[in-house]
């Protein structure tokens, strides 16, 4: 690039040559050159099988010691625990759980079944249990007394059918005076038409000459219901009409048709204790009879029991120097088959 030059006019006598600064060189352009350094790649990752979590050892074991023992209750119990200390692991607790729980009532049905087959198969002389019930006294000396009280009680339970066998007696004599003579023999169906609800029938024999009859004889039938039914507690209803025909000491005999309503109550306080309270009664519009026992068994062994019952008879027109009301209370073994 030239240099520019100025020209200016001036006298001849003035003029010289006046050289002008050189202009500045161009300033060259510089691009910037950015570097960026990238981390180095990483080459995938080598592919390992594994499974899902699993829980751990101790608390498996805690389950599975559960488990052995049988009992829900307690698997239940060690199932939260589990699950609260181990969320995470739900899915396997629950399964573990619901393992044992198939399988418990897989046995279970099959029990049943079991149980149903044997029952099917059995004869009429299988299947009875029962109690035998036994008390007696002897006094000499100032008075001259002697009594004894028993009981026989025979249940059999069927898939629909249950019967019930029951006799009783009370003898008491007193300086050679009988003071107390009574004896029952009763027996009773029930039929299952469907859970808690039963159809009955009942027939019974009963001499009380102290009470004013020789013989007497009812034949009912009716409907019933259990209102509990629990391997503790248990209550069942009755009720249904009764035909009676009784044989006085003295009068002459009757026969009558009446309602009968009976109540079965019974209660396991614990294994060693046991408390029983039955009731019925015959109401008709001439003699009515009503009578309740109220029992308490105290375990002495397995099979032994100690039992002392209050009983409670009242007649609402008996014969004519017969007293309504007879009380008795008894203490008494009793033996279980």
């Amino acid at each position: 690039m030239g240099l520019p030059l100025v020209l200016a006019a001036v006298p001849a006598q003035a003029q010289t040559l006046v050289h002008l600064p050189p202009a500045p060189q161009p300033v060259p352009f510089i691009v910037p050159v950015v570097a960026v350094a990238l981390p180095t790649y990483p080459w995938p990752m080598p592919f390992v099988a594994a499974g899902p979590p699993r829980l751990p050892e101790n608390v498996r074991a805690m389950l599975e010691a559960a488990i052995r023992t049988g009992d829900s209750a307690t698997v239940a119990a060690v199932v939260k625990v589990a699950l609260d200390t181990k969320p995470y692991d739900k899915d396997e607790i629950r399964a573990m759980q619901k393992a044992f729980n198939d399988e418990a009532a897989r046995l279970a049905a099959a029990k049943a079944n079991a149980e149903t087959q044997r029952i099917r198969q059995s004869d009429i002389f299988q299947l009875w249990t029962g109690k035998v019930e036994a008390g007696a006294f002897r006094a000499t000396g100032n008075t001259n007394n002697f009594g004894f009280s028993g009981a026989i009680n025979l249940d059999r339970k069927g898939i629909d059918w249950q019967h019930t066998i029951q006799l009783t007696a009370d003898y008491q004599k007193d300086k050679g005076t009988v003071t107390r003579e009574q004896y029952l023999a009763g027996y009773q169906a029930r039929y299952t038409l469907r859970d808690g609800l039963f159809t009955y029938g009942r027939t019974q024999w009963e001499r009380n000459a102290i009470q004013g009859y020789d013989d007497r004889y009812s034949l009912s039938g009716g409907l019933g219901y259990r209102v509990i039914k629990r391997k503790d507690l248990a209550l069942s209803l009755e009720i249904g009409p009764a035909l009676r025909r009784t044989r006085y000491v003295t009068d002459p005999v009757e026969t009558t048709w009446s309602t009968l309503t009976s109540l079965d109550f019974s209660w396991n306080v614990d294994d060693a204790v046991k408390f029983t309270q039955t009731a019925s009664s015959y109401i008709e519009t001439g003699n009515s009879t009503f009578t309740t026992n109220t029992g308490i068994e105290a375990g002495v062994s397995k099979k032994l029991k100690a039992k002392l019952s209050y009983s409670f008879e009242h007649e609402t027109s008996p014969p004519a120097g017969t007293l309504r009301t007879d009380t008795i209370s008894r203490f008494s073994l009793v033996y279980g088959f």
